[in-house]
């Protein structure tokens, strides 16, 4: 794996290394299992690749958020239930959200709120929200569930050779289930998420842990890479050494494109906010690199990083933002949170509306359940799987809707209960690949022909 060191910002870790100081320029997989960056482009090399650029950007919410206090008020509930918050209208007429979310209601029509996601597991774990399924599911596939990043990268393949189609923003946690992007499955660790982002915690809660494994090349900033000579003198030190450490053998076409993605400017101006211009940057509101106790920081330029990787070429890109498992608190984190998350969300919609992007990239925004209508002791709500939320934009949908409803209390869907696999289904419509599975069947290492979406579920009438 290579690590580029990227220039430093305000927010700093304990060790004095800023967030932005490790933008990772990683594989495909995981470091753990051992598959070079070059091994992962032969891989990727055997694969159909698309023309198409469509695109999907999935952000999650670890920990659940509670619906009751953003989307799905119960003003005539009881205190113990209602909660401490004020609907408002929006622009779309008789749909009202959270008063913690005043951009987000000025730019209604443009979103759809499902308020009836009615499959949640109960434990906390992003898997279902990354791959559709639960993750001790009755017969998983033999090699692992491929992510929905996965079958994308193996279906459409990558834009551009400079850009991986399947990436991930997701910081390591804690809580490893809020930091797991998913994985290649039994597609393989080239169709893996490409990570370009690293903080992860020590078990203490601070500091940055990298692997031991990993190869750093150091001396190479990203203003550095701007310097075809200093580049070329630095990527000739990283071969020698990796060559005298045994850790590379030798270099084939494969090496030589691993380390041209490294030396093409397009990735690396992707993850580099300072080329965007400072009031589009400043629209997504203030990023915080600090973790949130073992969930994920509220680093609302991801929002906008992932707006620009789409833009260079990514399929697919996921990221986590903040924590959100409040058993106390609730009302005084969602104050601080909730308000964040409408100006980045808003900003990165407003922003594909701006370059046109609006019917090729595809928004959805959830988490793992949802939270229970009782507010307990702590004046915070606990975890809730009967009733859930999830929110679209882009994609060409009829956006400017409100999708099912739960009973009074917000504790069980009312009418037009949604699956993950329908908001998936959805989503794989609006990139055109619905029907792949019927041009390509995929085994698993079992020879099991597999699916991401399960048989028999069709996308979301009402968005295509």
């Amino acid at each position: 794996m290579l690590t580029i060191l990227g220039p430093a910002t305000s927010g700093k870790f304990c060790d004095g290394v800023s967030r932005r100081d490790f933008i990772r320029i990683g594989t495909f997989g995981s470091a753990a299992a051992g598959l070079s960056l070059p091994a992962s482009l032969r891989a990727e090399a055997r694969s159909r690749t698309g023309s198409s650029h469509k695109s999907i950007i999935n952000v999650l919410l670890p920990g659940g958020a509670p619906h009751q206090d953003m989307v799905d008020l119960k003003p005539d509930a009881p205190k113990e239930i209602r909660g401490e918050f004020q609907p408002i209208d929006t622009n779309v007429e008789g749909v009202q959200i959270s008063e913690l979310m005043p951009r987000l209601a000025k730019m209604m029509d443009k979103f759809t709120i499902i308020r009836s996601m009615a499959d949640s597991q109960p434990s906390h774990d992003l898997y279902q929200c990354v791959t559709g399924y639960a993750r001790r599911e009755n017969s998983p596939p033999a090699g692992g569930r491929p992510s929905i990043g996965a079958w994308i990268s193996r279906w459409a393949g990558p834009v551009t050779p400079e850009v991986p189609p399947h990436m991930s923003l997701m910081y390591p946690t804690i809580e490893r289930r809020w930091g797991d992007p998913g994985t290649g499955g039994f597609l393989g660790l080239a169709h893996g998420p490409f990570r370009v982002v690293d903080g992860k915690k020590g078990r203490d809660g601070k500091g940055l842990a990298e692997s031991a494994q990993d190869m750093v090349l150091k001396g190479i900033s990203l203003d550095q890479l701007q310097d075809r000579d200093r580049l070329r003198a630095s990527l000739d030190r990283f071969r020698r050494d990796a060559d005298a450490g045994g850790k590379i053998g030798a270099i084939d076409e494969f090496t030589e494109q691993a380390l041209g993605i490294l030396a093409s400017s397009k990735l690396v101006d992707a993850l580099d906010v300072s080329h965007e211009d400072p009031k589009i940057v400043e629209r997504y509101g203030p990023a915080s690199s600090d973790f949130v106790s073992d969930g994920a920081p509220r680093v609302t330029t991801n929002f906008l990083v992932a707006r620009r990787l789409v833009e260079a070429g990514a399929r697919y890109v996921t990221l986590n933002f903040s924590r959100w498992d409040w058993h106390g608190n609730n009302f005084g984190r969602a104050r601080q949170d909730v308000p964040l998350l409408d100006q980045a969300l808003t900003a990165l919609v407003s922003d594909l509306h701006e370059r046109g992007l609006d019917k090729d990239v595809s928004v959805v925004v959830w988490g793992e359940f949802g939270r229970t209508p009782k507010i307990n002791g702590n004046a915070g709500r606990d975890h809730w799987p009967k009733a859930n939320f999830a929110m679209l934009a882009g994609g060409g949908m009829n956006n400017g809707q409100v999708i099912g409803s739960t009973d009074r209390q917000a504790a069980e869907p009312d009418d037009r209960p949604v699956k993950f696999h329908e908001v998936f289904a959805t989503l794989f419509h609006n990139i055109g690949l619905l029907n792949a599975s019927a041009r390509d069947r995929l085994f698993d290492l079992r020879g099991r022909p597999q699916t991401p979406i399960e048989e028999g579920v069709a996308p979301l009438r009402e968005l295509v």
